[in-house]
């Protein structure tokens, strides 16, 4: 099927008041997965390019067209996102590349400089009819807005929000990224005031610290989008390090990242039926 915005994929999301499933892309075998397994869970699915992971490829375009090639062959809506990118030149490429969307990461920035380009960012994108999420959090430290201890304010969210134009918000509720335990503990209360305090919806980054159960939580509590690397690279890694040790003859490299491929494929289809199948709540 065609590729699917990112915003008919959130709208969904937000109508039906349950999760969607966002996970990031490292390499072709990631890709081919990542869909695989959405195609298994029969439920959409935003792809994510971060530009870390642009930078390691030597480039936004050449991962960012396989990505859309793979995406138009799939049976259940696909879309592209750009994540983290600081850089508002990276952000202006992917609109033009055909992206969904774009997150614009100014977060490291002072407030008002994180606003006035955040703004710039949202009026090409949305000149070009393109969705665009931006990331708030009182910084503390070099972790930025998900750094242990961060939390950002409603009423900040809120003035940010009006004056950028974004239409989704990564939040800083408590998780962090890069975590390879799942032991992070969520603000559920924060998330509720962010919930009633905004008009767009909200993003969970760092979630592959987070378990199951607080996940289902704070999608109950208000969040819309749900960010996931670094635990589906480890069922990758995992599978391609036990193959090896299986076989330590192989040469043939398709071998042990098909075996990182196919391990994805069951937990990125738990995952998205996980959050699919949890409504967010109405109460304040």
């Amino acid at each position: 099927m065609p590729l699917t915005p990112t915003a008919d994929i959130m709208a969904d999301a937000v109508a039906s008041r349950t999760g969607q499933g966002a996970f990031n892309v490292i390499h072709l075998e990631t890709v081919e997965g990542l869909i695989t397994g959405a195609e298994l869970a029969g439920l959409p699915l935003i792809l994510q390019i971060s530009q870390n992971c642009a930078n390691y490829h030597g480039g936004l375009e050449p991962l960012a067209l396989a990505c859309m090639s793979l995406a138009r062959q799939s049976k259940v809506p696909i879309a592209l996102h750009l994540d983290h990118a600081e850089d508002t030149g990276l952000a202006i490429q992917a609109v033009d590349l055909g992206f969904g969307s774009v997150m614009y990461d100014g977060a490291h920035l002072p407030y008002e400089e994180n606003l006035e380009t955040t703004a710039k960012v949202t009026e090409y994108a949305h000149s070009m009819g393109v969705y665009v999420e931006a990331e708030l959090g009182k910084v503390g430290g070099k972790g930025g807005a998900h750094a242990p201890g961060v939390r950002t304010d409603p009423e900040e969210a809120a003035d940010f929000v009006r004056r950028t134009g974004v239409d989704a918000l990564a939040v800083a509720v408590g998780s962090s990224h890069a975590m390879t335990e799942r032991n992070a503990a969520l603000d559920l209360s924060l998330i509720r005031r962010l919930r009633d305090s905004l008009n767009v919806p909200l993003v969970l980054h760092g979630s592959s610290g987070v378990p199951d159960e607080t996940i289902s939580e704070a999608i109950t509590a208000g969040m819309s989008k749900i960010n996931v690397s670094t635990h589906l690279n480890g069922f990758f890694t995992r599978a391609v390090r036990d193959y090896l040790e299986s076989h330590p003859t192989v040469v043939d490299s398709r071998k042990y990242l098909g075996a990182g491929r196919d391990a994805l494929v069951p937990e990125v289809s738990r995952l998205l039926r996980l959050f699919a199948g949890t409504a967010r709540s109405n109460e304040t």
